[in-house]
């Protein structure tokens, strides 16, 4: 394992790189998305970083700290405190932290649960924070907000059933709590002067069920848990006993991953399924419905719930108003990790990435999702845009080479069987007559694009592995391949053979020309940024790219002057190409940054992570 050195240790006398925008959303914690009380921001997770997104306009605020993904978050009843909990390796100890709201900034970090935390609650009075270790951990801890420490804890379920889940605290009482999970449900009174959790069993007879979310009624008279099962448990808290169930017929599929009280009465239900349902105790049928994408994780009120927000496994925001019940998407992202970024050639207003089974086409400013093209159950390894704009080309796992027409979505033509074991890297030239295409195999292709037909002008079989990244020079008379063989092979384009050869102990993975076009740079598991001469292949110098993990991605800019770097250490870098210093660096990824580009007219940096995130920075120089 590697030690955990905070990236600022590296990067003393760097400048920091500014974040402009994140493109992102963690869609798979649940009840992640929250909306503050304040009713004008969106709090969200996303990998180890917390967004604060302003409702009304594009302004985002970061929450840095964590040092591991985001397991859970809350907000406090009066909207000044935010809690957050992580994930960490088994046997470490997971931290929780403790935020201020308006000042954006860390409290406190409250670390005793090992593992995970898995869930957080605070009571309404802001007086105490509970919260819930994960199954390596299983205990039940309540901390004192004023002091910033532990008050006492306890196992959270009995000896002879499963871990507790999820937690939630009294809406009235600041001396109550309820947690559930697989087989267990206790109602605990918190006795301060011994400084100990009482718990209460909550016996249901002969059910079994495994407890997926929990809701409190605002009055404190009944608490409602949704099961995998797809039913819904009505508990009395007073009692300790169960009030109702339902509903008997037409179960929610795939169980009530979420669920909410409504003040004026009524239960919002979201199914794993991805059903938003209102209904009613005691029959629990739909009085309202509709069907959204992806499981429903989150369900949160704005105000006393005249309009609120689902989240989504698949990464969506949806806004609901609750008189009409009809959904509006507020925003998307990738929930699979980013495997490329493109600009068109020539603008900075939009730009391409691609992950998993998808193709997105994003505006800049306004991080808006323009285009979505899917290909079920196919993985996308690369994209390019044609320069004439007319294309996305782009390299699928299923061996195709498919383009698609950017302003509709529409498939153009296919490639089939481009690679024996997948195409895994795409370039264009220029002038929109080929496309080069590099394949699992180690093949380099050279396809031939007219109107109507796309011909194979000549397969070129020197790399040994799996073809990682191509550039074209301007020319189009030659390119370069970087391969996972751990050699970079300059073709020349007319002659269509092997002009030069690199070979370097490493898995390259990027490879860019120098404007100029007589040096390249590479990268990739060794972690050296290494310049090549591209006449004999000799190597110019070697830098030291990171501390720790590949590079992955590289990009130049037009003038040469500058590049970025972008790896497993999840920083940014910015280089001066010729003293081959760094002089910035941003620090915001949480995953492993896949690919990173400089937009033409060098206004951004645009990296993508393993996360699904996609980050916009302020490019550093003026252009």
């Amino acid at each position: 394992m590697e030690t955990q050195t905070s990236p600022k240790d590296e990067v003393a006398e760097v400048a920091e790189l500014e974040l402009e925008a994140v493109i992102g959303f963690n869609g798979h914690v649940p009840t992640g998305l929250k909306c503050h009380p304040d009713q004008e921001h969106l709090v969200y997770p996303l990998g180890c970083t917390i967004l604060i997104q302003a409702l009304n306009t594009q302004e985002q605020n970061f929450l840095h700290g964590h040092g591991n993904n985001v397991s859970c978050v809350t907000i406090s009843k009066s909207g000044v405190y935010i809690a957050s909990g992580q994930v960490t390796f088994m046997g470490f100890k997971a931290d929780i932290i403790l935020w201020h709201y308006k000042k954006r900034e860390l409290i406190a970090r409250l670390s005793l649960h090992k593992g995970k935390i898995e869930a957080l609650a605070f009571s309404p009075n802001d007086l105490y924070l509970v919260s819930l270790g994960g199954p390596d951990d299983g205990s039940v801890v309540v901390w004192s907000i004023a002091k910033g420490d532990a008050i006492c804890g306890s196992p959270a379920a009995g000896p002879n059933v499963g871990n507790a889940t999820t937690v939630i605290f009294s809406n009235r009482c600041d001396e109550m709590f309820v947690t559930a999970g697989n087989g267990t449900i206790r109602v605990w009174e918190l006795d301060l002067p011994n400084r100990k959790i009482w718990p209460t069993e909550c016996h249901t007879g002969q059910m079994k069920r495994i407890v997926m979310s929990i809701s409190m009624a605002n009055d404190d008279s009944f608490f409602y848990l949704g099961t995998t099962t797809g039913d819904i448990l009505k508990m009395s808290p007073r009692t300790k006993l169960l009030a109702d169930t339902g509903p008997a017929k037409d179960r929610f599929s795939l169980g009530v991953s979420a669920i909410r009280c409504l003040k004026m009465g009524g239960l919002l239900l979201g199914s794993g399924a991805g059903l938003l349902v209102f209904c009613k105790s005691p029959s629990y049928k739909p009085i309202k419905k509709i069907q959204l994408q992806g499981g429903i994780t989150s369900i949160t009120l704005r105000g006393e719930g005249h309009q609120f927000f689902v989240g989504t496994e698949e990464s969506h925001i949806y806004r609901v108003n609750f008189t009409d019940f009809k959904e509006t998407l507020i925003t998307t992202c990738h929930f699979e990790a980013v495997e490329d970024i493109v600009f068109p050639f020539g603008t900075a207003e939009l730009f391409a990435t691609c992950a998993k089974k998808d193709i997105r086409v994003w505006h800049t400013l306004s991080n808006r999702e323009l285009l979505r093209i899917t290909v079920p159950n196919m993985t996308c390894r690369g994209i390019g845009f044609m320069r004439d704009g007319k294309s996305i080309i782009s390299a699928w796992d299923d061996g195709k080479i498919r383009a698609f027409a950017p302003e509709t979505g529409r498939l153009m033509y296919v490639i089939n069987n481009a690679h024996r074991i997948g195409v895994t890297a795409i370039a264009t030239t220029s002038d929109c007559k080929r496309v080069i295409s590099g394949g699992g195999e180690g093949e380099v292709r050279v396809w031939q694009i007219g109107h109507q037909t796309q011909k194979l002008e000549e397969a070129l079989k020197e790399h040994k592995s799996s073809v990682s990244c191509i550039r074209v020079k301007k020319s189009n008379e030659e390119c370069v391949t970087a391969s996972t063989d751990g050699t970079c092979i300059i073709w020349d384009l007319v002659r269509l053979r092997r002009n030069q050869m690199i070979l370097a102990n490493t898995l390259f993975q990027c490879v860019c020309y120098h404007p100029e076009e007589f040096q390249i740079i590479t990268s990739g598991t060794d972690r050296k940024i290494a310049y090549w001469e591209v006449f004999d292949g000799s190597v110019i110098r070697e830098l030291e790219g990171s501390l720790s993990g590949a590079v992955n991605g590289m990009d130049i800019t037009v003038e040469g002057v500058h590049f970025v770097t972008g790896g497993n250490d999840h920083l940014v870098k910015v280089w001066d190409y010729n003293e081959g210093e760094v002089t910035h660096v941003g620090v915001g990824h949480s995953g492993n940054i896949t690919r990173v580009r400089i937009s033409p007219g060098n206004q951004y940096i645009v990296s993508v992570s393993a996360d699904g995130a996609i980050l916009r920075w302020k490019y550093p120089f003026p252009s």
